[in-house]
């Protein structure tokens, strides 16, 4: 959250952002529906990059494909927990990072929940046919992101005893 303004500041900046986040995403896969269902892919880069319709009732690489129930479910409560999370990190600028990659997360989440929800599946539409990689859409380059972000923090940014403070926070019912 941003760590130098009130505590309810920060919260409210930080649903704005998922928001606006999940505005994108929603927007975008509107935009893949009304220009790809139906018709050929659209080429951006040649034997690269192509924006190519896909129904994905499944999580990213169409994992767990069919398995609704789950996702409805499970949804809802990684998204108190992340939520809950990032009300209770630390306040202090080196935290900063995580609290982007949990919005990028939740925004994320909301985004393909929001079509399970609607749609009974995942509208994608990016494929990078260069290494023939699943189609994904916007939320799921969210979720990437942030993933390999936290990884490169994990390793290389934070000490264990930055991550001990990050659990107490956590942890801690104030």
């Amino acid at each position: 959250m941003f760590y130098k303004v009130n505590k309810w500041i920060s919260i409210i900046y930080s649903l704005i952002l998922v928001g606006l986040l999940v505005l994108l995403d929603q927007w975008t896969k509107h935009l893949a529906v009304s220009h790809l269902i139906n018709k050929s892919d659209i080429i951006l880069i040649p034997n690269v990059l192509q924006l190519h319709y896909l129904e994905n009732t499944g999580a990213a690489f169409s994992m767990l494909e069919g398995k609704q129930t789950f996702f409805a479910v499970a949804t809802p409560i990684l998204l108190i927990l992340l939520l809950i999370i990032l009300f209770r990190m630390p306040r202090e600028k080196k935290y900063l990072y995580l609290d982007y990659i949990i919005i990028l997360v939740v925004a994320g989440a909301i985004g393909n929940h929001i079509d399970r929800v609607i749609n009974n599946y995942v509208v994608d539409f990016i494929y990078f046919s260069l290494i023939n990689f699943p189609v994904f859409n916007i939320a799921d380059c969210y979720v990437t992101v942030s993933m390999i972000l936290l990884l490169i923090l994990i390793l290389f940014y934070y000490k264990d005893e930055d991550l001990e403070e990050i659990k107490k926070s956590i942890l801690s019912r104030n």
